[in-house]
């Protein structure tokens, strides 16, 4: 599964311009604030049904990305 850039959307409209999900008001540091909570990824689906398990996994793996742009390989 490739990562899906559309995940995420920002607008001075929606929010004052924080990230959301795509086609939500769903803020992307939901799912982060879920995670540390430790509450499970399908938790947090359950409790936002407008986010789609698709849009999550990217939001991921696009930070996943973003975190080991610069990593060297041990």
């Amino acid at each position: 599964m490739g990562t899906n850039p559309d995940a995420i959307a920002r607008s001075p409209d929606v929010l004052g311009g924080i990230p959301v999900f795509t086609g939500t008001r769903v803020p992307v540091r939901t799912l982060i604030d879920y995670l540390e909570a430790g509450d499970s990824l399908n938790e947090f689906l359950a409790d936002f049904p407008t986010v789609t398990r698709e849009q999550a996994v990217a939001v991921l793996e696009q930070a996943r990305e973003a975190l080991l742009v610069d990593a060297h390989p041990a």
